[in-house]
């Protein structure tokens, strides 16, 4: 990667200069979501923390179905969260095979496979809105399909034939299963309950695993709401608090229920939809009930929130 001393990623024509966000003084800093080694750091961090050297990076593209984001260049690192087909990083190293990267998405920092991430962006126009959809090589359901691509993932649409898009990356996709870009689902419950029996993986993104957090993150992004990855960054900015009753009543559907580490929304007032480790899937059962087996490993609900929007 070549130094670049301008205050944010390479311009790309044509893309808003609103998609370059400043970072906040205020906020004190989170590796998790700010790009900073003893060695490198974004070029937007200068003044804010000591590094050898610091840069702007590159725009890049992810161009396979997923990627997993890890806190360390090793494929036996944990698995922090995934990037989605078509999702658009900055990239801020690139060595031994491995991309340091910043998710625009959410701006989480990790470690992404280099050959994963191209460095030729095509700025989306529209994304998969069906917890899953299939890429054909030609406008044709009988074709064997190129690779699966999960709700969320970014396209660049380049012309409607007949039942399907053709993407300017290639292969074609069903129309019914894609949205433009600033359409969004009505309900985030509803997107979220269509997850139902996905198993649960830590880090996942995805209809083939999920967890607890990125179950929220997908449902919110699926209706237009903007959410951080983890559950403690969900918990501190997302929604507003409500007093939480010992019974747990006034709950109402859209209500996200917090434990330490852990969040799960509220079907109705009294069914809790989550992706759990104990069930290893996303389940609904009574709030009770989750909340007296959780308690019995010593953790207590921590807060409820409310999102304004769907306030009534």
């Amino acid at each position: 990667m070549n130094d670049q001393e301008s205050a944010g990623p390479k311009a790309t024509p044509g893309r808003p200069a609103k998609h370059l966000q400043p970072v906040d003084p205020t906020v004190p800093l989170d590796a998790r979501r700010h790009a900073f080694r003893p060695d490198l750091a974004a070029d937007n961090l200068r003044g804010r923390v000591e590094a050898e050297r610091f840069v702007a990076g590159n725009w890049g593209q992810v161009v396979v179905p997923s990627i997993q984001i890890r806190n360390k260049p090793d494929t036996n690192a944990a698995v922090d969260t995934e990037a989605l087909f078509g999702e658009v990083v900055v990239v801020y190293d690139v060595a031994g095979g491995w991309a340091w990267v910043q998710l625009l998405r959410d701006g989480y920092v990790g470690y992404a496979q280099a050959d994963a991430i191209s460095n030729h962006v095509q700025w989306p126009t529209h994304r998969v809105k069906a917890l899953g959809t299939f890429v054909f090589p030609e406008p044709d359901i009988k074709k064997p399909p190129l690779a699966h691509l999960s709700l969320n993932s970014q396209l660049r649409i380049a012309c409607q034939e007949d039942q399907f898009y053709r993407l300017t990356s290639g292969g074609y996709v069903a129309v019914r299963h894609v949205a433009e870009e600033d359409t969004f689902a009505r309900d985030f419950v509803d997107v979220a309950e269509r997850f139902m029996d996905t198993p649960y993986l830590w880090g996942g993104r995805t209809r083939l695993g999920i967890d607890c957090s990125g179950l929220i993150q997908v449902a919110l992004e699926a209706a237009g709401i903007a959410a951080p990855r983890d559950s403690d960054m969900q918990r501190a900015e997302i929604g507003n608090d409500l007093l939480m009753p010992e019974d747990f009543e006034g709950l109402q559907r859209g209500d996200l229920m917090f434990w330490p580490g852990h969040v799960g929304v509220m079907v109705d007032g009294l069914m809790l939809l989550h992706a759990n480790a104990h069930h290893m899937a996303v389940t609904v059962e009574t709030l009770p009930e989750a909340v007296e087996r959780i308690a019995r490993r010593g953790s207590r609900p921590t807060a409820v929130k409310r999102l304004s929007s769907l306030c009534a």
